[in-house]
This record gives structure tokens, sequence and C-alpha cells, in this order.
């Protein structure tokens, strides 16, 4: 039985990984919360008052208090005596992008296996850095790009193979949704935000999925709005060895779309929630020739659970493990391509 420990009382951590985390209970078990303490929230104490601090302490242990009601475990203050304390195996790490290299370094110098939220780092040396000591470790260390786990991708891929829609000429991924509240990390440099390590690291790791695993970054365009500090929006083609395209569109302020489109020389595939389809959602595609239109159902399926699984895996197992590695290794260098070819 793996136990872990989750850094950060996060709603992701309590909508949807905790939730997950419960089927496979009898693989890993939910053991303790980390609240973070003074010195981690606002770094240097000096003009940090008492009731400041109190309220703090206070506020994030009434979010971890909602865990242990509902899930179990305890709560340990301080995300460093978490990752070091022998309550726990591994550590789930749902922080702002800009946290988890420093987060799953100490976690992996610790001993800890680490399940990270996407993306792994905000740069690909820091992704390496962790890859390395992971490696020397030999601990397991991914990243939680949970829907390419979800069984709709395979039935899609299925149908591609059959030839029903013949030689596919495009692959076009869309993903962006709606403006959130303003204070949201996704639109603070310093915390790792902006449209690409949000949205297109999807697009991208879709992308290299359908084409084959082989695929790069030919053009990037990464836009601005003014008052945002990050890219707020953009798009990207992506090429592999045989010259099959894709292309990406993403963005933060952005009517809502999570779309795959395959264009092929007999009929067409599209389809609606191929990135975030939750647990027990039931899919759909359309296959379109010419002016025959089908609508067809895909399989439900629960891509978190699949995630966790995974990381069970490489937990269990070295070749699963430096799979794993490899994965990382190349997503961060397809979102590395992108900033160079964008210049930011």
């Amino acid at each position: 039985m793996i136990k872990i420990g989750v850094i950060c009382p996060s709603e992701i951590a309590f909508r949807r990984f905790l939730p997950a985390l419960q089927k496979a209970n009898d693989k890993v078990r939910f053991v303790a919360i980390g609240i973070a303490s003074p010195e981690e929230w606002f770094g240097d104490l000096t003009n940090i008052s008492q009731e400041q601090i109190d309220e703090q302490q206070a506020r994030e242990c009434a979010k971890a208090q909602t865990f242990i009601d509902q899930y179990g475990g305890e709560i340990v203050v301080g995300y460093g005596s978490l990752v070091s304390s022998d309550l726990i195996d591994a550590t789930y790490i749902p922080l702002p992008p800009a946290f988890h290299h420093k987060w799953a370094k100490k976690a992996l110098e610790a001993g800890k296996h680490v399940f990270v939220e996407k993306p792994s780092t905000t740069c690909l040396s820091d992704t390496d850095d962790l890859i390395s000591l992971a490696s020397q470790k030999g601990l397991a260390l991914h990243e939680n790009y949970m829907f390419i786990y979800h069984d709709q991708l395979k039935s899609i891929d299925e149908v591609v193979r059959s030839g029903e829609i013949g030689d596919v000429r495009l692959y076009r991924i869309s993903f962006g949704f709606p403006l959130r509240q303003l204070n949201d990390f996704r639109y603070k440099k310093a915390l790792g935000g902006g449209a690409l390590l949000d949205a297109g690291g999807y697009c991208m790791k879709y992308a290299n999925y359908l084409l084959g695993g082989n695929a790069k970054v030919v053009t990037a365009q990464a836009n601005n709005i003014e008052g945002f500090e990050v890219e707020m929006y953009g798009s990207a083609t992506m090429v592999n060895e045989t010259g099959t395209i894709a292309q990406l569109a993403f963005g933060m302020d952005n009517d809502y779309k999570c779309d795959i489109e395959i264009w092929g020389t007999k009929g067409t595939i599209s389809s609606g929630r191929i990135l975030t389809a939750p647990a027990g959602f039931v899919p759909t595609y359309t296959i379109k020739k010419n002016q025959d239109v089908e609508i067809c159902e895909l399989p439900a399926d629960d891509a978190f659970l699949k995630s966790i699984e995974r990381f069970v895996a490489c937990i269990k197992c070295e070749n699963t493990r430096k799979e794993e590695y490899g994965i990382l290794h190349t997503q961060e260098l397809l979102v590395e391509q992108f900033k160079d070819l964008a210049k930011i």
C-alpha cells in the first residue's frame, strides 16, 4: 500500500484527485494534507504581524479540515514537513506551476515518489533536473495530463485506422475557456501562469500522440491582452517525420472549446470534450462524409483514476518509470520549442 500526502488543500485535490484515489484504495491511500507554514506562505516574516500569521494558518487549516472530514488522514503544518515525513511514501503536488520544481525536488530528495499536476515545471531545464534526480534515486515522477489515458482516444484511433475517413490530411485541436477571477494564478507570471502552460500544453500533448510521438513545433504565436502580464491565447503548427500536420489553438479568454477535428480524404471526425471528459461522462463524436452526418457515442471513463494507476505502475516498475521520464522530457521539449519560436 502506497501512502500519499497532498501538498496544499487545493480545489483540484479535493474535487478530482481524492475521489479518484478512493477508487484505487487497494493500491494508494491518502494519509496527510500539508498546509504552508508561515515562512512558506509569507517568506520573510519581519513585517508580518502575528494577526496575519494566525489568519493565514486558520484559513489554511479550515480548508485542510474539509479534506480530513471527508477523506480521513491528518494535517501537517509545513510543506517541507510533509515531504520529509515518515507518514508518506509519495506526494501529490497541485500547487501553481512555479512551485512544482521546488517542492517536487524536495520530495525526491526526501525519497518520495512524486505525482505532479501539469505542467511538470515551467521550463525544460527544471524538468530535466527532476528527471535526473528521480532516476538516480529510483523514484516515480509522473505528470498529470490525465486525458491521455481516456478510452475515447483509443476509440477515435480505431475509427481512423479502420479507413472510414480515408487518409488523414489534417488534425486540428482547440482548447480554450472563458476568463476566470482576476486573482487566479493563471494570470500571474511569478506563479507560472499563461495560456501556453495552462492550455497549450494539452494541445501539444495530444498532437504529439496523434502524430506518432515524433512531432516538433514548427510555428508558434503567443498573444497578449492589455492589462495582463502573461500571454492569453496562442496558436501553433506541429509536424511529424512524414509531414502530417496538427494545427493548435488555445486561450484563457475564449469561448469554451475542447475540440479535436480529424480531416480525412473520405470524411471528418470531430469531438467536443476530448481533453476534459469527467468520470462517467459519455462523450460523442460526429463523423461527416460530404453531406452525410452521424453522431456516435464514445466510451465513458475515469481518466484521473487511470493517471493514478499509471503513477502506481511507475512506482512498481523500473521500465515504466524510465518510459515516463522520456514522456516528461518530450512534453517539456515541445513547450520549449514553442517558447523559442514565439519568443516568450
